[in-house]
Formats: structure tokens, sequence, C-alpha cells
């Protein structure tokens, strides 16, 4: 399903239309994961699914493969690489030497609903800012076609706290989809974190999530994920053509990886502390500010620049996460 516009709604029902200047596409995750894993099989890939990793192998302190249990039997894989994309805290990369833990303010906790009967424009992103809704986070509704869509909301661990993630996500069901028809419930944790450091050790690199290459502001990964994944597929070929997998030799995946992502990883991670910190009075007169600037004339800048008019405080506020 495509979208080209995005809408976003303040606490007291501001609503701001905004145009893309590309068109967004809603996946859908399982027919683009398998499609995924075919690439990798005609690129020569063995694919195992079902398949629990529960530790490394080392010889000499050098990481050199993996122990996994498949069909109840147990397996063992020797490898001159490993690779940890194993998700939020990942347990690889923890066996490996990295710490990978997530401070709890920045561990988004996060629920999301499949559900018809969502009647809402088709076109449109839909993301919500509220204390009430989703606090130090938001909520969105991604349409699907034909009334289906994925709502849901991710917050901070530290508001989690008081009030769970899907107890936010049904009360807001209850008060505005009454009538909707919940299909799909899934529920997890987001790392909205500055990317893991070091990202390799002798004969391992860590990628995605399990590195929080993920967008802190948004909590999207996927084109992170994939950008990750390209150039340590590509810095992991080099060294093994050379027979080196140092983590010395593997230093251009890290340094790659912050040339192409890194700067704007850091400014999204001190903007998210920023947006998060926003009371619902500031959303409201940043929305406010926003709809006096004419729809073909809004973008995110003339929207900041139409907010900070409107509030000149905010201009400190902005300064600091430059800073």
């Amino acid at each position: 399903h495509s979208v080209s516009k995005v809408m976003f709604h303040s606490p007291s029902g501001f609503q701001i239309d905004l145009e893309f200047n590309q068109t967004g596409h809603i996946l859908n995750r399982r027919v683009f994961d398998y499609d995924l894993a075919q690439l990798a099989e005609k690129a020569g890939a063995t694919v195992l699914t079902k398949a629990y990793v529960h530790r490394l192998l080392f010889d000499q302190n050098r990481i050199s493969g993996v122990q996994f249990t498949s069909m109840g039997k147990s397996h063992s894989v020797r490898a001159r690489l490993v690779v940890g994309a194993d998700g939020v805290e990942s347990r690889v990369g923890r066996w490996a030497g990295i710490d990978t833990r997530t401070k709890l303010c920045d561990m988004e906790t996060c629920a999301q609903f499949t559900a018809r009967g969502i009647n809402v424009s088709q076109e449109h992103l839909h993301l919500y800012f509220s204390s009430r809704i989703a606090p130090e986070g938001y909520l969105w509704i991604f349409p699907k076609g034909d009334g289906l869509a994925n709502v849901g909301l991710g917050i901070s661990g530290e508001a989690a706290r008081h009030k769970a993630p899907l107890t936010y996500l049904q009360e807001f069901m209850s008060d505005h989809f009454p009538d909707a028809s919940v299909l799909t419930t899934v529920i997890g944790g987001v790392p909205c974190d500055k990317t893991i450091s070091p990202l390799t050790a002798d004969g391992f690199l860590l990628v995605g999530d399990a590195a929080h290459q993920v967008n802190p502001i948004t909590g999207g990964g996927i084109i992170t994920a994939m950008t990750a994944g390209k150039i340590a597929g590509q810095v992991a070929a080099k060294a093994l053509a050379k027979g080196d997998v140092s983590s010395k030799a593997l230093k251009d995946y890290p340094r790659l990886w912050h040339k192409a992502e890194g700067k704007n990883h850091q400014i999204f991670y001190k903007l998210k502390n920023y947006i998060y910190k926003l009371t619902d009075d500031e959303l409201d007169a940043i929305a406010q500010a926003g709809l006096s600037v004419p729809l073909h004339h809004r973008t995110m800048l003339t929207l900041f620049r139409s907010a900070l008019i409107k509030k000149p405080s905010l201009i400190l506020d902005a300064v600091k996460v430059f800073t």
C-alpha cells in the first residue's frame, strides 16, 4: 500500500497535513522477509529457520562458529566470521564481549494491532503526539487499504513503568475505533539509542537492531539495518579474502557505517530527547503555528520556523540539541 502524505495529530486534536517529496510504502513484513530470504538463497546462502543459537564457539579465544538447536537436535557450524543480527539486546553480541544493553529511557516499549475497521485517510500516515496517548513516544496508524491498518505506539521504558503500552493502545482503540476488529497483536522493544561501540570483535560483526542501528526518533530500522548489512557484508568479504578477520581488519565497518549514517543518527538521538520532552501545550502551540503555513508551502523546515515564531523559547531548546 502506498502513501504520499502524513497527518500529525496534536494533543488537543489539531491536525497538520504534510505531503512527502517521495511516495512511501507500507510493507507486508512476512512477504518482505520471505523475499529477502529467497534473494539470499539465490546468492548462495543456506537459509535455516527454526534454529535457536545458544552459544558461540571459540578457538584459542577467537570466535570460530556457533552451536544451535534445530528440530530438537544440537548442531555446530564452524565459521571464520560470525555476524550477530539477533535483535534488541543481542545475546550473541554479549557472548562476543560487547555490551548490548539499553538504558530504560532509550528503550521504546511498543504494542501494535493489525486491525480492520480503521476508517482513516488511506493516503496518509497518521502520527499522534500526546502525553495522554503515548508519553515520551508517539502513536501511529499505517493504512494498508480496505479499512485494514497497523495501529501501534511506542513509549519510553520509563513511561511504561506506570502503564503498559498495550493498555495505552487498548484505550486509544476504545476511544477512536470502538468497532474495529483486532486481527493480530505484536509487542516488543526498540532500542532508540546511540549506536553500540564497538561494533566488532575478532571474527565478529554486530548489525541492525542488535547494534542499535535504529532511527532514534521514529524507531524505524529497516533502511538503516540494510545499509549496515550491506557495508558489513562488503567489509566481511574483503577480510575473508585476505585471511584476516581480526577486529582491526574489520575496522572499515564502523568507519563506513558512521560515514553513511552516524552523523544523522547522533542528531536524531538528540532530537528524540528534545521532542519527547515537549509538553502537550508546546505540541499544541507548534501545531497551531504549523496550521498558519499554507499547505503547498508546508515542509518540516517551514513548520519548525513557524513554531519558533510562535514560541521563541524553543530556540534555546533547539540550540541545546546541536551543542
